[in-house]
C-alpha cells in the first residue's frame, strides 16, 4: 500500500507543480502581452491564440489536479502526518477552480467572446484590470497547493523511513529478546 500511497502522492505532486510553473509562465510571459494597452491589443491575442489558448490547456489540466489530489488524499489518509497537508493542498486547488469558474470564465466571456461587439472599451479595460489584478489569487492557491503536497509527501516520506528503521530495530531485538 506505501508503494500506491507514494506513487499517487508523487503523481499528485508533479502535476500540481506542472500547473504551477504554467501559471508562472502565464503570469509573467503571456499575460503582460495580452493585457498591454488593452482592449487594442485583443486582436492580437486572439489571432496568436487561434489554434489553441489557455483554456484548452488549463482546465484539462485542472480537472486532473483535482482528480489525483482526491486519489492522493484518500490514499494517503490512515497517515496523520500527511493528512492534513495534502488535504490542505486539495483545498487551495479546489478554491482556484471555484473562484477560476465563478470569476474568471465570465470575464474570460466579456473579453475575448464578446469582446468590442458587445462591451464598450471602458467596460474591457475595467474587465482586464480586475481580471489582472485578481489572477494574483489563483497563483497563490495554485502556490499554496503545490507546496502544501510537497509538505504532504515528505511527511508521508518521513512515516514510511521512520516505519522502516522501527521495523528492523524490533525484528533485529526480536531474537536477542527471545534467548
Amino acid at each position: 500500500m506505501q508503494r500506491i500511497t507514494s506513487a499517487a502522492l508523487l503523481l499528485y505532486l508533479w502535476v500540481m507543480l506542472i500547473l504551477l510553473g504554467s501559471l508562472v509562465l502565464e503570469t509573467f510571459v503571456i499575460y503582460p502581452n495580452i493585457f498591454y494597452n488593452a482592449p487594442e491589443r485583443f486582436p492580437i491575442a486572439l489571432q496568436f491564440m487561434s489554434v489553441t489558448g489557455p483554456a484548452q490547456f488549463f482546465r484539462p489540466l485542472g480537472m486532473a489536479s483535482v482528480f489525483l489530489g482526491a486519489i492522493a488524499l484518500l490514499v494517503s489518509w490512515r497517515i496523520p502526518s500527511a493528512r492534513w497537508w495534502v488535504a490542505a493542498s486539495v483545498l487551495m486547488i479546489l478554491c482556484e477552480g471555484v473562484s477560476s469558474m465563478l470569476f474568471f470564465w465570465p470575464r474570460n466571456t466579456i473579453l475575448f467572446v464578446e469582446g468590442a461587439a458587445q462591451h464598450s472599451a471602458d467596460v474591457l479595460r475595467q474587465t482586464a484590470n480586475e481580471f489582472q489584478t485578481w489572477h494574483w489569487s489563483r497563483l497563490a492557491f495554485n502556490a499554496a497547493s503545490a507546496a502544501f503536497i510537497f509538505i504532504g509527501y515528505l511527511r508521508f516520506y518521513r512515516f514510511t523511513i521512520v516505519g522502516q528503521m522501527e521495523a528492523r530495530e524490533r525484528s533485529a531485538d526480536g531474537p536477542a529478546l527471545a534467548a
